[in-house]
């Protein structure tokens, strides 16, 4: 696990699962504006790509993170998404086909290993909150996204932690984007200072790192820009 430190606060702290990408980064900075030290966790799990990671770091630094940590997983070992196999990635689908079943890019059981991660970094932090940017609005059909199962996972932690068990502190998920729209984040992120230039979302970049336009994150990023009456700053590639 690699971690970069920046400076240490005495704040209460909070966990904020950071992938580089605008829900994430939107998330990170509620944390910031909630009064929170910021402690940021990314997954470097076999991704198709790097460079969401290079963007966890960006805009880690960016928002003021005390430290980020990239813990390494390698999902490839169990497939079963184009996300980490060798399995092409949809374009160009419909909003229609978007909002129906579980897509291919969806990773099995990632937030459910992410959010064990948190867990675990939280409890050696003496922290009782993580922030995580699931949104049950614009998202994909991902089941690990809806306020059921976050919920769930958050009464199993209060179960299976030795402070929850001993009533020391009582873990908090937050999910400060979970009823947004894609335009909501934009907005909500703009006015808390996020710089969403140095934020990546696209699931199949070119090695320029320029965005595809045409993924499912794509076609809901640059629809969430255009309701939100900006522009995303991020490259395209032609």
């Amino acid at each position: 696990m690699s971690s970069v430190s920046i400076t240490i606060s005495s704040k209460r702290t909070a966990v904020c699962l950071l992938s580089g990408g605008l829900d994430s980064a939107t998330a990170l900075a509620f944390a910031r504006r909630d009064g929170f030290a910021c402690y940021a966790l990314s997954f470097d799990y076999g991704q198709r790509h790097r460079i969401e990671l290079e963007a966890a770091a960006r805009v880690a630094r960016s928002l003021g993170a005390v430290e980020q940590k990239t813990a390494v997983i390698d999902l490839r070992l169990l497939g079963g998404s184009a996300l980490t196999d060798a399995i092409d990635v949809p374009k160009d689908r419909l909003a229609s086909e978007m909002s129906s079943g579980i897509p291919i890019t969806y990773v099995p059981a990632r937030n459910t290993i992410f959010l064990s991660f948190a867990l675990a970094w939280a409890e050696v932090l003496g922290s009782s909150d993580i922030y995580i940017g699931v949104n049950a609005v614009d998202y994909s059909g991902y089941p690990d996204c809806r306020p059921e199962y976050i919920g769930a996972f958050e009464h199993m932690a209060n179960l299976a932690t030795k402070a929850g068990v001993e009533g020391s502190q009582r873990l908090k998920i937050h999910t400060p984007l979970i009823d947004l729209s894609k335009a909501d984040i934009i907005r909500a992120g703009l006015s808390l200072g996020v710089d969403f230039a140095l934020t990546h979302s696209c699931y199949d970049p070119d090695e320029e790192g320029r965005a595809c336009g045409h993924c499912d994150s794509c076609q809901l990023r640059l629809a969430g820009f255009a309701a939100a009456g900006t522009a995303d700053p991020v490259a395209y590639r032609p």
